[in-house]
């Protein structure tokens, strides 16, 4: 079976989780995949479109199409996939407005595909609008790259909040400052990770900056003690796959985050973290877990437990089996 999978960004995020990272599996279960860019230009882009004729099927990721692209691509491909992973018909900026030009192309392209596949029940209750054959596929996680022996934890007798995420998404993180700097004067060894590609400075807790890096992410995250995922609630947020909450299961840590996306599906509340929306909450949750590493120990051993049914593996072998199924 062959299969050409289209995407407009091989170096986002979004296209490594959802799409890279399973480009082996999908190898092993048969399907032969060739991954290309979207051309820019409209030449480029109908001389693939007449190319996909050659394959049994052609995988769409996140792209919106224009009008002629959509007709394009339905004339010439045998089968279509529709995949996406945020609410991209919404904007990120202004996501209470409605944005014809991040709607529209969105639309066009659900309605274009056999079957949408999408990485959260919101997002399918969008899609399936304009189309009957919308299937979830939850975000994968290698759990096995956020192992940390108990003997190469640090000890420094300091507690670790950490945050791992880019300077996009950066300003989630900022609007807790009021809150961490609270905690900051209600502990004295209390330091803030924040693993990425941007970082900001607190007053009253130290702040650890770590260049995110793929091979060293998991084991930088399992170094840590409680994992912090806030999450603004707009119709575009609503939309986030909640990667970063997988992440930190997968590394063992206790979570405080927003019940905002996916949030709410990988945390078992009260057992490997917390669900909070208001900022005393939010203190008041970081603070019993600094307290009690008791509790930080078992809720992350419980989230590791979660993140298993998410690992990739797992996750790989049932994203064969709804491609085969669309195509067959």
């Amino acid at each position: 079976m062959k299969l050409l999978i289209i995407s407009n960004n091989l170096d986002r995020a979004g296209f490594r989780q959802r799409i890279d990272v399973h480009l082996d599996a999908l190898q092993a279960n048969g399907i032969n995949c060739e991954v290309v860019k979207l051309p820019s230009s409209f030449w480029m882009r109908r001389k693939l479109f007449k190319k996909t004729a050659q394959f049994d099927g052609v995988l769409l990721h996140k792209k919106g199409l224009n009008f002629l692209d959509a007709m394009c691509l339905r004339r010439y491909a045998s089968k279509i996939i529709y995949h996406f992973d945020d609410a991209i018909m919404y904007r990120d900026q202004n996501p209470d407005c409605y944005s014809a030009a991040h709607f529209k192309p969105w639309k066009r392209s659900v309605e274009s595909a056999d079957m949408v596949i999408v990485s959260s029940s919101y997002l399918a209750d969008h899609a399936r609008k304009f189309n009957s054959h919308v299937k979830v596929l939850h975000t994968a996680v290698k759990i096995d790259d956020y192992k940390l022996n108990e003997s190469e934890k640090i000890n420094d007798h300091k507690v670790r909040l950490v945050w791992i995420g880019s300077k996009s998404t950066l300003s989630y993180l900022a609007e807790l400052k009021p809150v961490l700097e609270q905690i900051g004067t209600r502990f004295d060894n209390i330091i803030l990770r924040i693993i990425g590609d941007d970082f900001f400075d607190l007053q009253n807790m130290p702040v650890e900056k770590i260049k995110w890096e793929q091979k060293t992410r998991g084991i930088r995250l399992a170094e840590c003690d409680i994992g912090l995922a806030p999450l603004p609630d707009n119709p575009f947020t609503q939309g986030k796959c909640s990667f970063k909450v997988l992440e930190y299961a997968a590394a063992g840590l206790a979570v405080v985050a927003s019940p905002v996306g996916t949030n709410p599906d990988h945390i078992a509340e009260g057992k490997s973290g917390f669900l909070v929306k208001s900022p005393d909450s939010w203190v008041e949750k970081i603070s019993t877990l600094i307290k009690d590493a008791d509790m930080r120990k078992q809720m992350g051993q419980n989230a590791r437990a979660i993140a298993e049914n998410y690992d990739m593996a797992v996750i790989g072998k049932k994203f064969a089996q709804l491609i085969k199924e669309a195509i067959q």
